[in-house]
């Protein structure tokens, strides 16, 4: 099986090294600055056990691949503002002997948020999904940093909306000989669901550029919004002891010499001026989901809405004070 990580960022890179360095085939997908450095000097992966550079092969898209393997596992990485460009690109490819890979090959969501899965669904006939629990950081070209120890991360794996099968088994165990824990269950999108509540705070901790301890309670409030929206729609979701009592202390954040742990995904995003986030498939799946059940969610919404104007401006994260934020609540 030859893995295809579309969008190697910093869990895309960290699993695509990872899955590499334990002898796996692997091709990483990425663009602009970061893309160039992965093709003249390699990975650069950033652990708590050291730092080691990683030749793997870097394409901007399927077109430099020829044909596509038909053992080849797509797993999409990107963020899920960026997932209908991605499918387009790839679910258009051809396969050696014949068809597209939308038809004939599988494709991994390893995203945050719980929309991917059924918008690759239109596209591709097999799907899975990844709950992607996974501190890693992507701020400089060719560098990605993995924060945790004993294990790099847990990833937990099922076929989309439900169920398993070979592929996603087989997918699992190189992932757990790559320093990872890769269950395999019938009921991913709970897990799913568990993890957009806790990816919540990714908007509040870019606003305050710090992390949400400094705004407890506005953090309670955003995940209460969560929490009552989910109950009201009777969408099932695993509990925060449910997911530590698996992950125990084989996954903790390690201290590495001149790196800090700066902040999560939608963090890392303003910081790189990447002019977008992935809030309107966070806090906006709450807000739509609200909506939907007549739930109000002003939390989330105002978060939704301040992250997207940084990103939109260009805005750095920003150091706005928690007692703003709450004036801003009324």
């Amino acid at each position: 099986m030859r893995y295809i990580i579309i969008g190697a960022g910093a869990v895309g890179g960290a699993v695509g090294g990872l899955l590499a360095r334990s002898g796996n085939d692997v091709v990483l997908v990425a663009r602009g600055a970061h893309l160039a450095a992965l093709r003249e000097t390699g990975l650069r992966l950033i652990t708590p056990t050291g730092t080691e550079t990683l030749q793997v092969p870097a394409v901007a898209g399927p077109a430099e691949l020829g044909e596509l393997r038909a053992d080849d596992l797509l797993v999409l990485a990107v963020k899920s503002q960026d997932t209908l460009a991605a499918l387009a690109q790839w679910g258009n490819a051809p396969v050696a002997g014949g068809g597209i890979a939308a038809d004939r090959l599988a494709l991994v969501c390893a995203q945050n948020g719980v929309e991917n899965e059924r918008v690759a669904q239109r596209v591709f006939r097999t799907v899975y999904g990844m709950c992607v629990w996974l501190p890693a950081t992507h701020v400089e070209p060719g560098i990605v940093v993995s924060h945790t120890a004993p294990l790099s991360g847990m990833l937990t794996l099922g076929r989309y909306p439900h169920g398993s099968d070979s592929t996603v088994r087989e997918f699992g165990k190189h992932l757990s000989d790559s320093n990872f824990d890769a269950p395999v269950v019938d009921d991913v999108m709970r897990w799913k669901y568990g993890k957009l509540l806790n990816n919540l705070g990714n908007a509040l901790m870019a606003v305050l550029d710090t992390t949400t301890e400094s705004a407890a309670d506005l953090w309670q409030a955003c995940r209460a919004e969560g929490e009552a929206v989910l109950d009201k729609a009777g969408i099932a979701y695993n509990t925060e002891d449910e997911r530590a009592a698996i992950q125990g202390d084989r996954m903790t954040v390690q201290p590495i010499e001149g790196v800090s742990r700066i902040g999560g995904s939608t963090w890392q995003s303003l910081a790189r001026e990447t002019g977008s986030v992935e809030a309107d498939y966070l806090n906006g799946e709450i807000a739509l989901l609200g909506r939907l059940h007549g739930v109000p969610t002003p939390v989330n919404d105002l978060l939704q809405r301040l992250v997207n104007e940084y990103a939109r401006e260009r805005r750095r994260p920003s150091d706005l004070a928690p007692s703003r934020l709450r004036a801003m609540l009324g």
